[in-house]
């Protein structure tokens, strides 16, 4: 059997434990890695007594279901590595609180501060997620949202032809100078609008060559995908078959077609619509409620002078 205070020192570094560590280097491929699956828990019916304590408390598989989950993750797995050692420490725990209540050090400080302030983070957080997990939505709001904001579910097929350039240009490579690279995009972008072929100019122009290979073909860009701001922003004014000015980038110049302009169907957004109203309406909930509280400092003492006063919103 291991040390008595096997569950204490889990619980112990539970609590203390801040950002978890990055995991250390494996020393061979992670594929390679040997693969240790806890034992699961037996398939009983709820009120099945898995066990019982020396004052006759009993149990059962349903009182394990709901504590499980709120278990830190030391604890998890010690339950499902050694739940026989589990239970014996759960069980001394509990033999421990007793006796500590019998002699009312849940009334004596600081062990009555700590309880307290316990209790209050707990029960702030409870209130914080049934606030997120109550908050109801309506079916005809998602519908009313989707009207007004459709530009915010549009996406744009493009193409685009890359003219890229250097800081130092060398004979050698014979790049562009960033002057001579938005030159030959300007100069490109007239002859599109001339009437020119642009996969055409792909072909002749372009130095992206993914997209090269691909007759200019750069993907399809969604209103929240992660794009730089000048690209979003030229891509997304554009209408079927437009092109932008060129766009410039760290090191080049895009000039972008929009070859298929679309709107994704309410079918296919309505969850994120759902979860998007859902945060919208449990933060209007939390902006109310934080409004109504209000603190007074009574004592010209307190806060002592030079301490932080930042104004609460």
């Amino acid at each position: 059997m291991k040390s008595p205070y096997f569950l204490l020192l889990v619980c112990l570094s539970a609590a203390s434990a801040q950002t978890p560590a990055p995991p250390a280097a494996s020393p061979r491929p992670a594929a390679a890695q040997p693969k240790v699956t806890a034992p699961a828990f037996p398939d009983l019916p709820e009120p099945t007594v898995i066990a019982e304590f020396q004052d006759g408390t009993k149990f059962t598989m349903g009182d394990l279901k709901k504590l499980y989950p709120v278990l830190p993750a030391p604890l998890q797995n010690a339950v499902k590595q050694d739940p026989v050692e589990f239970f014996h420490e759960y069980a001394t725990m509990l033999k421990y609180e007793q006796i500590a209540r019998e002699k009312k050090l849940d009334e004596q400080s600081p062990f009555k501060e700590a309880l307290y302030f316990s209790r209050l983070i707990y029960m702030y957080q409870a209130q914080l997620q049934d606030v997120f997990t109550t908050t109801t939505v309506e079916p005809n709001e998602i519908v009313n949202y989707y009207g007004k904001h459709k530009e915010g579910f549009k996406e744009v097929k493009v193409k685009a032809i890359y003219i890229r350039f250097v800081d130092s240009p060398s004979a050698e490579d014979k790049a562009l100078t960033e002057e001579q690279a938005k030159a030959k995009a300007e100069k490109l972008v007239a002859q599109i609008k001339g009437g020119a072929d642009f996969v055409t100019l792909v072909k002749e122009n372009s130095e992206d060559d993914p997209s090269k290979a691909k007759d200019g073909d750069f993907g399809t860009f969604g209103a929240t995908d992660n794009l730089p701001d000048a690209i979003s922003k030229a891509v997304f004014a554009l209408q079927m078959g437009e092109i932008t000015d060129p766009v410039r980038q760290p090191h080049g110049f895009y000039i972008f077609k929009a070859d298929i302009v679309t709107i994704r169907p309410l079918s296919e957004v309505r969850d994120q619509i759902f979860n998007e109203l859902k945060q919208q309406h449990a933060k209007e909930w939390i902006e109310r409620t934080n409004a109504e509280i209000k603190v007074d400092f009574p004592n010209p003492a307190f806060p002592p002078k030079g301490a932080p006063t930042t104004p609460v919103k």
